[in-house]
């Protein structure tokens, strides 16, 4: 969705509140999508702090359905975002080259792309693991079976490979 700030970025002291509903249905990396579950509206603030520029202050909830990286079980990830960004008008960025590209990523002349701000912010946030629980024993390497539901038994050893160039000479030569 996008927000008009054409008032906020030209009139000094302008400060705008809004409560935006977020349109997103789903987030996706480079990998996998995950579907939003539950989402509150995105409640922003928005205000003038100098000649084309302006202050966006906000924060919105997101539930998204994911799966534990370890053991494959269904897991629900909540996040918390809270953003705070300087933008600035189409005039500001001509004039000054260094501003910030940043800002200008969700920016669309005066326009604000709250979605494309948001999905910025899931990536700053997102978890580097999702686990269903800390002490997530994962998957059997050999059966596959969820070691959290079960053990499975399975010989589960894996050899150090540093030791594999002994072990190719002991089983060359068995006389030693």
């Amino acid at each position: 969705m996008l927000v008009n700030l054409s008032d906020v970025l030209t009139s000094e002291g302008r400060v705008m509140k809004k409560e935006i509903p977020l349109e997103m249905t789903e987030f996706s990396d480079r990998q996998r999508t995950f579907e939003i579950t539950e989402k509150t509206p995105v409640v922003m603030t928005a205000a003038n702090i100098g000649e084309g520029r302006a202050r966006i202050e906000g924060n919105c909830r997101l539930e998204f359905s994911a799966v534990c990286d370890r053991c494959l079980a269904d897991v629900p990830v909540s996040l918390e975002l809270s953003f705070d960004r300087t933008v600035i008008s189409p005039e500001t960025a001509a004039e000054d080259p260094d501003s910030d590209e940043e800002s200008r990523s969700f920016m669309e002349g005066y326009q604000l792309d709250v979605e494309a701000l948001v999905h910025d912010e899931i990536i700053v946030n997102w978890p580097v693991k999702i686990l269903c629980r800390e002490d997530c024993k994962g998957v059997c390497p050999v059966c596959g079976q969820n070691r959290n539901e079960r053990e499975c038994g399975c010989d589960t050893f894996v050899p150090d490979p540093r030791m594999a160039a002994i072990k190719d000479i002991f089983n060359a030569s068995k006389e030693v």
